[in-house]
């Protein structure tokens, strides 16, 4: 049996990670997905100064509370891209392996913000201005982009996407991770959902943020689909983080 921490990407809480908790659970594994501050269930608790910072130690303090040892961390998108490797850099010792779905740990020193291209940035800062108060980026439209990758999402979960999700604090997306270098040492493991391993190895050598996504071929899994595969695909996601708490 494993332990697994579940952490989401922009805009979502525990509650995107239903199915593949079950799935997980169903394996006999300790599951907690967490909704970080101001998001999900804790979306009452957002403030103007929410950052990264707040986010890293909601999973500090559920590791340390929970007192959880040789815990599989899941970070999806923004989660694993700054939250996860800032987490595993403070507590290596409490951490047994690194899951990132489909993203990548961002060197010390940059930000979520900072990996978009500029007229990206550009535009997501014009609509935390405009939508989002100054202090917020909205949810996108959750029908369009499903549309548009031809997902074919089950029953409510469209619903659900779209009457749950919350303005993420954009705080969060422009604080700089901070990092020693400590959580280096913990095995990875990547699901790539947008890319083919051979597209992130060719990026590896010409992109520096993508830098420490180096690995042997079997840290790499592929599960070709939307960017939120715990929503198009949760069984084979939870099938591919059962494999990952037994890898060598």
């Amino acid at each position: 049996m494993a332990t697994y921490v579940l952490l989401p990407g922009f805009w979502l809480g525990a509650w995107a990670w239903r199915s593949v908790t079950a799935e997980l659970r169903g394996r006999g594994h300790e599951v907690h997905p967490l909704s970080l501050t101001g998001m999900g269930e804790r979306a009452h608790l957002a403030r103007p100064d929410t950052d990264l910072e707040t986010h890293v130690t909601d999973v500090l303090n559920l590791i340390r509370y929970e007192d959880l040892h040789d815990v599989v961390l899941v970070g999806h998108s923004y989660a694993g891209a700054v939250v996860v490797p800032s987490v595993a850099d403070r507590m290596p010792d409490r951490i047994s392996r690194l899951v990132f779905v489909d993203t990548g740990p961002l060197p010390d020193g940059m930000s979520q913000a900072d990996f978009a291209p500029p007229e990206e940035q550009a535009r997501t800062a014009e609509l935390v201005r405009t939508a989002g108060h100054g202090r917020e980026l909205p949810p996108p439209p959750w029908a369009r982009l499903a549309a548009e990758a031809a997902v074919d999402l089950p029953g409510d979960v469209l619903d659900r996407l779209e009457r749950l999700s919350v303005p993420q604090p954009w705080p969060t997306a422009t604080t700089p991770v901070r990092l020693t270098g400590a959580w280096e040492k913990l095995p990875r493991r990547y699901v790539l959902c947008g890319f083919r391993v051979e597209q992130v190895r060719a990026m590896i050598g010409t992109v520096p943020a993508f830098r420490h996504m180096a690995a042997e071929d079997g840290a790499y899994r592929e599960l070709p689909g939307w960017h939120w595969p715990m929503f198009d695909r949760p069984g084979a996601l939870a099938e591919i983080l059962h494999e990952a708490a037994v890898m060598e």
